[in-house]
């Protein structure tokens, strides 16, 4: 075996070129908040930013999107996980996908099982009564919600409760759903 010895001016530079392809390690750049907007279907939540120039989006396209939360908001805040997925609903719809053809379904699991509770405080309730009267799914692993001792009446009315967020993902994957990589 033969070993390989990189100056150190190689290994600089090879670090270098290295933290260029890890997330977080890119110089940091400005973010125009001024350019994400709500809407259409949800204004008070779901900001995205118009795109000029999109090619080849089919506002025919059928979505059936899973969404995997398992962080929790910070405190008083809404989850970040769950506005993923009225930001792909908002997002969409503005590019003129019809809302009929968008079905998406947020399994939660770990911790994010508390931004689900039917409790004051919850900075997540009102956005998560709003998806699910558009006809998103939210789905409670079972397993997360026996370990952190949640029931399922101490859940927001219209959360589902499955035996696990894997027995979750495997059946929305067999209704045709995707899971979102973001």
């Amino acid at each position: 075996m033969t070993k390989t010895h990189f100056g150190s001016g190689a290994m600089a530079l090879a670090l270098a070129f290295a933290s260029l392809l890890l997330p977080g390690t890119a110089v940091a750049q400005e973010v125009d908040l001024d350019a994400f907007r709500s809407g259409p279907i949800f204004e008070e939540f779901g900001d995205h930013a118009p795109v000029e120039g999109v090619e080849n989006f089919v506002p025919e396209t059928e979505f059936a999107i899973a969404f995997d939360v398992a962080k929790r908001a910070d405190p008083g805040t809404r989850n970040r996980g769950f506005e993923s997925a009225a930001r792909f609903i908002n997002m969409h719809a503005s590019y003129g996908a019809e809302p009929e053809r968008i079905r998406i379904a947020v399994v939660v699991h770990g911790k994010a099982v508390h931004d689900l509770l039917d409790e004051a405080g919850n900075g997540s309730h009102y956005m998560v009564t709003q998806l699910l009267d558009y006809g998103v799914r939210f789905i409670v692993c079972g397993q997360s919600a026996a370990a952190y001792g949640v029931a399922k009446g101490d859940l927001i009315p219209g959360v589902e409760l499955a035996l696990s967020a894997m027995t979750a993902h495997a059946q929305l994957q067999q209704a045709g759903f995707t899971v979102n990589p973001f």
